[in-house]
C-alpha cells in the first residue's frame, strides 16, 4: 500500500505548486516536476534521479503505472492522489496522471565531454520564451546534435513549459549552460569553428561546409547575437529570405541550419 493525499490543501501539494511556477524555488532546492509517462521515462533513462512520483489511480490504475515503472520502482517513492489534487498539479490539460519530482543536473559547460573529435553542436544565446527552447531541443533530437548549449540562459531549463515543449528533449540531449566567454573558450578550446546566424559579412547557409568540428549559433528573434559572438565566429551565415518579413522563428531557423549541416554530414 502506498501513501495517499486527496487533498489539494496538502502542504506536501501546496509545496509541489511552488515548484511547478517559481524558477526561484527550482532554483534553491535543485529540484523539478515532471508530467507525463514518456518525460517521466526519458528522465530514468537520462539517468536523472527520480524522488516521488505522483499517480493518480483515477486516470492511470495503480497496476499499470507498476509495470510501465517496473525497472525503476525500487528507487522511487510513490504516493497516489486524488484527481481533485492531480487537477490541481497538472500542468497540461489532457495527461497521463504521473508527475515526478526530480533533482536537476549540473548542467555548467565545464561539465561537458565531447564524445567526438568532429563534433555538432548547436548554440543558443540569451533564450528566454521557454515554447522557443523547447522547440529547439526537439529538432536537436531529431538532428542527433553532438550537444545543445546555452549561452546567458534567462530561463531555467526545467521550467514546465520547456519540458512540456520539448516533450521530453530536455532529457534526450547533452545540454550544457555557461557565459558567452565560457563558451567561446570551450569551442576554443575543442577547435570547433563557430558560425554565427548574423546578417553582418555573411554568406547564405548552403554556401558554408559545416563537415568539420561545427558550432551553430543562433540568438534571439529581436537582439540577434551578442558583439562576442560576433567577434569570434569563423563565418558569419545567413538564410536568404524571399518576403517582407525579415525575421524568422529561431527555432525554425535553427532547424534548417542544422538540418544542412546533417545533410552535409551525409545524415
Amino acid at each position: 500500500m502506498y501513501k495517499k493525499i486527496d487533498s489539494p490543501q496538502n502542504a506536501t501539494i501546496k509545496h509541489l505548486l511552488q515548484l511547478r511556477e517559481k524558477s526561484r524555488v527550482r532554483k534553491k532546492e535543485q529540484r523539478f516536476l515532471i508530467e507525463g509517462v514518456l518525460e517521466l521515462k526519458l528522465a530514468f533513462k537520462a539517468d536523472y534521479q527520480i524522488l516521488e512520483v505522483y499517480v493518480c489511480t483515477s486516470i492511470v490504475a495503480i497496476e499499470l503505472f507498476e509495470e510501465t515503472f517496473k525497472e525503476w520502482l525500487s528507487q522511487i517513492q510513490i504516493t497516489e492522489i486524488s484527481s481533485e489534487v492531480y487537477e490541481k498539479l497538472a500542468y497540461r490539460a489532457s495527461t497521463e496522471g504521473v508527475i515526478g519530482v526530480a533533482t536537476w543536473k549540473d548542467l555548467h559547460i565545464s561539465a561537458l565531454r565531447l564524445k567526438t573529435d568532429n563534433p555538432l553542436i548547436l548554440v543558443m544565446e540569451a533564450p528566454e520564451k521557454p515554447g522557443n527552447i523547447g522547440a529547439i531541443l526537439r529538432t536537436a533530437d531529431a538532428a542527433n546534435v553532438d550537444a545543445v548549449i546555452i549561452a546567458n540562459p534567462k530561463t531555467d531549463l526545467y521550467n514546465p513549459n520547456v519540458i512540456r515543449s520539448s516533450v521530453g528533449g530536455v532529457f534526450t540531449n547533452t545540454i550544457a549552460t555557461g557565459s558567452t566567454t565560457e563558451i567561446i573558450s570551450f569551442l576554443r578550446k575543442h577547435s570547433v569553428n563557430i558560425y554565427g546566424a548574423i546578417l553582418q559579412s555573411s554568406i547564405s547557409y548552403h554556401e558554408q561546409d559545416f563537415t568539420k568540428a561545427t558550432a551553430i549559433v543562433v540568438g534571439t528573434e529581436h537582439e540577434g547575437l551578442s558583439s562576442e559572438w560576433r567577434e569570434n565566429t569563423a563565418q558569419n551565415i545567413i538564410i536568404p529570405m524571399g518576403g517582407s518579413i525579415d525575421s524568422m522563428n529561431v527555432s525554425v531557423a535553427a532547424g534548417i541550419l542544422i538540418f544542412e549541416a546533417k545533410r552535409q554530414r551525409g545524415f
